[in-house]
């Protein structure tokens, strides 16, 4: 099949993408393209081709991930939808210029629940963008003025080591625990700038035994690594939330780190949550990874392996 298809950004990369993925031959001259291979697969590769070259400058190059999901949808039989369900959902631009936008139907449901819920609970494996996602949202509150601050929490659960071995007083401790934190918000904000903020108490970064007590006006709060929080803990942290406040709870259920008989607040949260208007609870797997491609593969190893065992 041979069909006109208009240079666009990033077209050699696609071409080669398509090839692999939908084990099609692609022969490209000029605005021509023919493509070789199965009906279907043919057919699939032409109408992806076709929606590409139309989409807008704000989405070309397009982003490897949403290309990879709209090819999955293209050999399931059904339409790329993904390409479209893209357009517009930028959550917020970085001091590079960069836009942070959701990459998979996974990522963008949780953004739109993040849109539309006062509480947001994001369950699902390392590397789908729970936090990053969370904390670009919080910037973007925060630069339209919705809200006042923003405060990340994480519990302080040691995962085969001990704290007192590490040196220095509780606070040098515990910051490795919330480096994780700085991360996501060194890769959106300029370091000054990020430390700036936390200077001026518009970031404040706390381990979770330090929120008892706190009642939170006017903030975007997270709470990442929830899976490590107790029940008691749980409750006590979404009691936290003063007027005007959001919280995100970001968590992965298979990485608990709690001492061996000791509940996750997490796991059974939703059991005692769903259904209440204003919270949300959106589940994110690997399909929905955005790391290295072989992070996805390894996730879901993990998943097929600890699959087995349980029916075992």
């Amino acid at each position: 099949m041979s069909i006109k298809v208009p240079p666009f950004p990033g077209q050699d990369r696609v071409l080669e993408e398509l090839e692999r993925g939908l084990s099609v031959q692609i022969l490209h001259r000029g605005d021509s393209v023919t493509i070789r291979g199965g009906e279907e697969a043919i057919r699939g590769a032409a109408e992806l081709l076709s929606r590409i070259s139309a989409l807008g400058d704000d989405l070309l190059p397009l982003d490897p991930h949403v290309l990879r999901e709209a090819m999955e949808e293209v050999r399931r039989g059904g339409p790329p939808s993904s390409l479209e369900d893209a357009r517009g959902l930028v959550v917020y631009q970085t001091a590079k210029g960069r836009q942070v936008r959701p990459h998979t139907k996974g990522q963008r449901d949780y953004v739109r629940a993040l849109t539309a819920s006062d509480v947001t609970f994001a369950i699902g494996p390392a590397g789908t963008g729970k936090t990053y996602l969370a904390a670009a949202f919080a910037l973007s509150m925060l630069k339209r003025g919705a809200i006042n601050r923003i405060v990340l929490v994480r519990p302080v659960v040691e995962a085969g080591e001990r704290l007192g071995f590490l040196p220095g007083d509780i606070m040098e401790k515990v910051e490795p625990y919330l480096r994780p934190l700085y991360d996501a918000f060194f890769d959106l904000l300029s370091p000054d700038k990020f430390m700036r903020l936390l200077d001026r108490k518009v970031i404040e970064i706390v381990p979770l035994a330090y929120m008892r007590g706190r009642t939170l006006n006017d903030s975007f709060i997270i709470l990442d690594e929830a899976q490590n929080t107790t029940p008691e803990q749980m409750k006590m942290f979404l009691t936290r939330m003063g007027m005007g406040s959001r919280a995100v709870i970001t968590g992965d259920v298979t990485q608990v780190d709690l001492p061996q008989g000791r509940e996750s607040g997490l796991a059974g949260v939703e059991a005692i949550l769903g259904g209440i208007e204003g919270i949300s609870f959106v589940r994110l797997s690997a399909a929905d990874v955005v790391r290295h491609p072989i992070v996805q593969k390894i996730v879901r190893a993990y998943e097929d392996h600890e699959g087995k065992g349980r029916e075992a």
